[in-house]
C-alpha cells in the first residue's frame, strides 16, 4: 500500500518520460526481436523465403515482389542486397538502360527481379546461378549464343552485375573480355556483401594489364518496356 501511495505523485513524470520513448522503445524492441528471430532461425532459406514472398506479394507487381522480400529480411537470415543498395542499382539501370544484363551470382531473386523491372523493351537478363561451383567460369564462354539470337543487333553486355565470390570478380570480367561478350561501352556493379555501398565507376571496361577492377562508362538507349530472363544453371 505504501509503494502505491509513493509512486502516485509520480504518474504524470512516468506517462510523461514513457510517451516521450515510447517511439524509440518500439523500434528497439523490434529491432531486438528480428535479431533474436535471425538468430533462432539459422543462415538464409531460399525454399521458405520463395514461400513467404510469393504467398504474400502482389502477383504481378514487380515493387509489391520486392516490398515482400524486405518485409521478411526484417525478421530472417536474407541474401537480399536489400532497399538501400537496391536504389542505387536502380539509378544504374536507369542512367545505363542496357538491352543485355548479366548478373553473375543469382541468389534468391530479389536483384534479378530489381533490374528486370527496368529494363528497356526488348531488354533481357542472363542471371546465373551462385550456388554451383565455379558456375561463373562454365557459363561465361556459353553466352555467345544469347546474344547471337538477336540475329547479329546485339553489341554485347552492357550491364554485368557481380554478387558472386568476390575473388573470382577480376577473372570472371577479364574472361568476359578474352571472349568478346562486352558492349564497347557499358556498366559494371560490383557488390561486396562486406561493405555498404556497391562499387561503381566510370570508365572504359578494364584491360588484361590492369590489376583493379574499374568499371564503364554509361550507355544509353532508345527503349523502354518489357524484358526476358535468361537462368543459366552450371552443374
Amino acid at each position: 500500500m505504501w509503494l502505491i501511495a509513493l509512486l502516485v505523485p509520480l504518474l504524470p513524470t512516468i506517462f510523461m518520460v514513457s510517451s516521450h520513448y515510447c517511439g524509440k522503445l518500439s523500434i528497439l524492441c523490434h529491432q531486438a526481436l528480428a535479431w533474436a528471430l535471425r538468430l533462432v532461425g539459422g543462415g538464409p532459406c531460399l525454399k521458405s523465403t520463395h514461400v513467404f514472398v510469393f504467398s504474400n506479394c502482389t502477383h504481378g507487381k514487380g515493387d509489391s515482389v520486392l516490398e515482400t522480400f524486405d518485409l521478411y529480411a526484417e525478421t530472417h537470415q536474407s541474401l537480399c542486397i536489400g532497399p538501400h543498395i537496391g536504389e542505387i542499382l536502380d539509378d544504374v539501370v536507369k542512367s545505363v538502360r542496357p538491352l543485355w544484363v548479366l548478373e553473375l551470382g543469382m541468389h534468391c531473386g530479389y536483384s534479378s527481379g530489381r533490374l528486370l523491372r527496368l529494363l528497356p523493351h526488348g531488354g533481357r537478363l542472363i542471371a546465373v546461378v551462385s550456388r554451383f561451383l565455379h558456375s561463373s567460369a562454365e557459363a561465361i564462354p556459353t553466352l555467345h549464343s544469347f546474344l547471337e539470337s538477336d540475329q547479329g543487333t546485339s553489341d554485347g553486355i552492357n550491364l554485368v552485375l557481380m554478387d558472386h565470390d568476390s575473388q573470382q570478380y577480376l577473372l570472371d570480367l577479364l574472361a568476359l573480355e578474352r571472349e568478346e561478350l562486352l558492349c564497347p561501352s557499358g556498366c559494371t556493379v560490383l557488390l561486396n556483401r562486406g561493405t555498404k555501398e556497391p562499387m561503381i565507376s566510370e570508365e572504359s571496361w578494364i584491360t588484361p594489364e590492369e590489376e583493379s577492377i574499374p568499371t564503364a562508362s554509361k550507355q544509353k538507349s532508345q527503349t523502354g518496356g518489357f524484358a526476358n530472363l535468361h537462368l543459366y544453371f552450371a552443374f
